[in-house]
């Protein structure tokens, strides 16, 4: 076999990877395909998004003629998650090409106290890491799941309830922080509070009246606790009825376990068991309750839990943990945590550490009971 021929056979099994790094001015493009010492890395940066994605699809076409790469070669794109989202890998995979969204804290980097750090550097990298991953070395990076545009668009409800509920919290919170440096010790109500404001019924201390600006502050303070709260009360009335029908069957199923709520069994439903796991360990790793330990030689330290993935669906699982104690005595999963933490005494260190390890136990229960109707051990249903 000649050289030519070699190199033609070579050209024709070539997978064209390309990598972008992103930003808001401009966009790095790595492109390799195997069969060169070096990436090509070029810049984009049309203003708009269209335009952009637009110029490094161009891009890729004007390498491939370049490279003289077969018209059909496989292109595959790769981008770090961030705050651009799906919507780069949703366009790519309409057009036939493949896109893979990659977390970016599992590509490996070097170790040194100061190293180059650029975008170019960090394209590179990551196109480098993507043809390692394609040739079968999947500790180079991992993907991130994309939902289903309908998933990504529930969790909207979800997380917006979240905010608008954690808004109320703190309006009232600074109201009453106000109120205190005055001596005014009343609490903070929305339905009276204005009213007994406008009217002048709250004074400081020594019964004068406040002073018209904090009381103008307090005022603007009320109306927007005031919407926060309508906005809150709207949504909640009308999350369940918006989600698609096998989501809100699911939910309630999972309602009907005492010490399951309805925010609980919505944020889990719509946060984490959208996804599917193959196992229970993929499940305690994508919630980020599993330990990492640290054994090197002499030297072994407790991590504590990885404290990966998503962080609402962690903070749910643990009060949903306490509330498992509270709801379900008789379970397996309560005599197991009480077992644990028996002689521990008033140690609440200890009932903290076995609450993390119960919330694993029990999002794994759910998700069994989801998945194949198995009802966690003693577990007990709400009144029809």
């Amino acid at each position: 076999m000649d050289a030519d021929h070699a190199t033609e056979l070579h050209a024709e099994d070539a997978i064209l990877a390309v990598s972008l790094e992103l930003s808001a001015a401009q966009w790095k493009v790595a492109l390799h395909d195997g069969l060169r010492e070096r990436p090509a890395v070029h810049s984009v940066g049309a203003l708009q998004a269209a335009l952009r994605l637009q110029a490094v699809l161009e891009l890729i076409e004007q390498q491939k003629r370049k490279w003289s790469l077969p018209s059909h070669v496989r292109v595959v794109v790769s981008y770090e998650a961030g705050q651009d989202g799906f919507w780069i890998l949703r366009s790519l995979r309409s057009r036939g090409i493949d896109c893979y969204m990659v977390d970016a804290a599992s590509i490996p980097v070097e170790r040194h106290k100061r190293r180059a750090k650029t975008d170019r550097l960090d394209a590179i990298k990551l196109v480098t890491n993507l043809r390692a991953w394609l040739h079968g070395e999947r500790d180079r990076m991992r993907v991130v799941r994309a939902p289903s545009l309908q998933d990504e668009a529930s969790r909207h409800l979800i997380r917006d309830r979240g905010q608008l509920q954690k808004e109320v919290m703190q309006h009232r919170d600074r109201m009453r922080k106000l109120l205190v440096t005055v001596g005014c010790w009343d609490e903070v109500d929305h339905r009276a509070f204005a009213k007994r404001l406008a009217s002048g019924e709250l004074t400081c201390h020594d019964g004068s009246p406040l002073p018209d600006e904090l009381r103008e502050r307090l005022l603007r303070e009320s109306h927007r606790l005031e919407l926060a709260e309508q906005q809150l009360k709207d949504l909640q009335r009308t999350l369940h009825d918006r989600l698609p029908e096998p989501v809100r069957e699911r939910i309630t199923w999972l309602k009907r376990l005492r010490g399951v709520g309805d925010i609980g069994a919505s944020r889990l439903m719509l946060e984490l068991f959208w996804r599917q796991f193959r196992n229970r360990r993929q499940l305690g790793a994508c919630v980020g309750l599993v330990p990492q330990p640290y054994d090197s030689g002499q030297s072994r330290v407790d991590q504590g839990i990885s404290k990966q993935g998503n962080r609402r669906v962690r903070v749910q699982l643990i009060e949903m943990a306490w509330g498992w104690l509270r709801y379900q005595p008789g379970s397996a999963l309560t005599r197991w945590f009480n077992e644990r933490t028996q002689g521990t005494g008033p140690n609440r260190r200890a009932r903290r550490i076995a609450i993390v390890a119960l919330a694993r136990r029990l999002v794994i229960a759910l998700w069994r009971y989801l998945k194949e109707g198995i009802i966690p051990d003693g577990a007990q249903f709400k009144p029809a």
